[in-house]
């Protein structure tokens, strides 16, 4: 059963950093794309970044220049460190990883890690 493990969240004050981790295990298939998408309350889950097994990346707009994905693919982890937080990066952060099965592509999300971004 594949499981992923979130860490890392936490309160903050605007412009202050996190680094969120996010470990997948449990399965022998292949992990194509991870990334992080995040949810504020009373709005929909949102793409934050994703990265590809090659190490193709892919950013929201409003995190571009500030957020930063990466890949450790021989314990698939993927990590996203957040600098320079507003207020408005608030939300909860969700890991997910699509892996390649026999039956095609199927996606695991992790529990969620809070972020907390005030003064």
């Amino acid at each position: 059963q594949v499981q992923l493990v979130e860490s890392g969240g936490g309160f903050v004050q605007p412009g202050g950093s996190l680094r969120l981790s996010c470990a997948a295990s449990g399965s022998i298939f292949s992990v194509n794309v991870m990334g992080w998408y995040r949810q504020a309350p009373g709005k929909e889950r949102d793409l934050v970044a994703t990265i590809t097994s090659g190490g193709n990346t892919n950013y929201a707009d409003s995190v571009k220049g500030r957020f930063t994905i990466s890949r450790d693919n021989a314990k698939n982890t993927v990590y996203l460190q957040m600098n320079s937080l507003k207020p408005e990066d608030t939300a909860v952060y969700y890991c997910k990883a699509r892996y390649i099965e026999p039956r095609g592509l199927r996606d695991y999300w992790g529990q969620g890690t809070q972020v907390t971004v005030s003064s």
